[in-house]
């Protein structure tokens, strides 16, 4: 007799461990809270070598001052460009001077060579501030071994706490930065759970960030 099988109700948060994305911050079912900022890079193989120290000096610096933990998240993909070849050749045959359409002609067999040799990939650099539900005291969830279910505050107490705490770690984040000579900025909520997706779901385009905003896809308030 073969066995009924049960369909998988869970949402993607009971996998994940994540009890909403608000305000900013990305707040976990332990209480524990992230801050993500996202910066820009440095090609550091085409700079001078004067300028190579420079950057490995303040970086060093950088990392000496800092007197809380940080997670770096590199994100890796490869990149379609089929997309962006199919322009070129457009642009090609729209050209009317033949010496513009050789030069792009050219140009455009050229890049499908290079992706033919290499594989073409994406890189986005995130630094992590995280907070730790230790930091709001002692709860009932965690006297009592962690058999309550659910959050041990307030979901707004959590992220109000978490807020004064991070906000000048991340300021004091992209002042560091800034000094190295990259561009950093929080992510918004909406960022963050296309991050998240994009995480879980690769290759797969995210759904309206509203409905996944709200919990109707999973990254919101738990039911």
């Amino acid at each position: 007799m073969s066995q009924h099988i049960v369909p998988i109700r869970d949402s993607t948060q009971v996998f994940t461990e994540i009890a909403d994305i608000d305000h900013d911050v990305i707040l976990f079912s332990d209480g524990s809270v992230s801050l993500v900022i996202a910066t820009t890079a440095v090609n550091f193989g085409l700079l001078s070598e004067k300028e190579q120290d420079a950057i490995i000096y303040a970086y060093a610096g950088l990392l000496n001052s800092l007197s809380f933990p940080i997670q770096i998240l590199i994100q890796t993909k490869h990149k379609d460009i089929s997309a962006y070849l199919r322009l070129l050749e457009e642009q090609e045959h729209r050209q009317t001077n033949p010496k513009l359409e050789k030069s792009i002609h050219g140009y455009r067999l050229f890049v499908a060579s290079m992706v033919k040799e290499k594989d073409v990939l994406d890189k986005k650099f995130y630094i992590i501030l995280p907070f730790s539900a230790l930091e709001m005291g002692a709860s009932p969830k965690t006297l009592l071994g962690g058999k309550r279910r659910g959050l041990p505050f307030e979901k707004s107490r959590i992220i109000d706490r978490a807020q004064t705490i991070l906000m000048p770690k991340r300021d004091q984040i992209i002042r560091l930065l800034a000094r190295v000579g990259l561009h950093a900025t929080q992510l918004t909520s909406e960022q963050l759970s296309k991050l998240v997706f994009s995480m879980y779901n690769p290759g797969t385009t995210p759904p309206d960030m509203e409905r996944l905003l709200s919990g109707r896809e999973g990254y919101g308030s738990p039911s």
